[in-house]
């Protein structure tokens, strides 16, 4: 539902509105909404009224401004540590910025780095926004100096860059590399240096991003590394895309690449899988070896 929905004389439809697209979104996301429909039960999810915890100054517009928001994240980093120092988990503390108060923009820029490093992030990011992100309007992408599209433009290519220079010191550490996609691997990380550090304004991101040869993903959750290259793809059937779908990785892809850190965690998780198998704890209720289990 949209929720922000005006009639044709410029009054607010708290019943909203159906989507087009439905909005598609991860259970925590649910959780939250839930909760702000219960806070604001008369459908204006963010409403001043409701959300503006006023310091001094009496907000005038229905929908929280920026000056709500940046204290109420500001308020969230302050509960957040306390709970993480209550449940006597100090390495969860959220530090001091040594820049000041984190506000909306870069609070916004945190949210891309944070997306555009994870696999599959920018696809979410479009489930989340209930479009594709190549589709984004252009008044959309263009809010402000610097608006999301940009940012994530920029995060991705650093998020790229910082893979090729994790890449480029492990192979000159004597690193270990395997697979179809080795030597495409290699040829990408010996172009690392040229541009680590570098990647500041948004036609220097779209330059890497628009470099086949740089289409380098790791994919820590699969233990390997995606060198893409879509006509030799197997993540994608009938569907021709400009990125990998890494929830969906072959092993038998041409794309695909081993390092001996990728191999070192899957030592590492097939140990812990073993541990599991051996207790007791997590034999299937039932089994001849289980705990009050009598034999036949």
């Amino acid at each position: 539902m949209f929720k922000g929905v005006h009639d044709q004389d410029g009054n607010h439809y708290s019943a909203g509105q159906v989507r087009e697209v439905p909005w598609v979104a991860i259970p925590p996301v649910v959780a939250a909404i839930r909760v702000l429909e219960r806070i604001a039960p008369d459908g204006l999810l963010f409403d001043s009224a409701v959300h503006a915890i006023s310091r001094g100054r009496i907000s005038t517009g229905r929908v929280v401004g920026f000056e709500a928001m940046r204290n109420r994240i500001e308020d969230f980093i302050e509960w957040a540590s306390g709970l993480a120092l209550d449940l006597d988990h100090p390495h969860e503390v959220i530090p001091d910025d040594p820049f000041g108060a984190l506000g909306v923009a870069r609070f916004r820029r945190s949210l891309a780095w944070h997306i555009a490093r994870r696999p599959g992030g920018l696809v979410a990011l479009a489930i989340q926004y209930g479009h594709m992100r190549t589709a984004m309007s252009a008044g959309y992408a263009a809010r402000g100096r610097s608006g999301i599209h940009e940012l994530l433009d920029i995060e991705t290519a650093r998020a790229t860059a910082d893979t090729l220079t994790t890449l480029h010191d492990d192979l000159a550490a004597g690193t270990g590399i395997s697979g179809p996609a080795a030597r495409r691997a290699i040829h990408a990380a010996a172009q690392a240096p040229t541009f680590a550090g570098s990647i500041r304004t948004h036609r220097q991101a779209r330059d890497i991003l628009g470099n086949p040869a740089l289409t380098v993903y790791d994919n820590p959750h699969s233990f390997l590394m995606c060198v893409y290259n879509r006509d030799r793809a197997l993540c994608h059937r009938l569907d021709i895309a400009d990125a990998p779908s890494l929830d969906r990785c072959r092993p038998s892809c041409a794309n695909i690449a081993h390092t001996d850190r990728h191999a070192d965690k899957l030592v590492q998780r097939i140990q812990t899988l073993e541990k599991q198998a051996a207790s007791e704890a997590h034999l299937p209720t039932g089994s001849p070896n289980a705990p009050g289990a009598s034999g036949t």
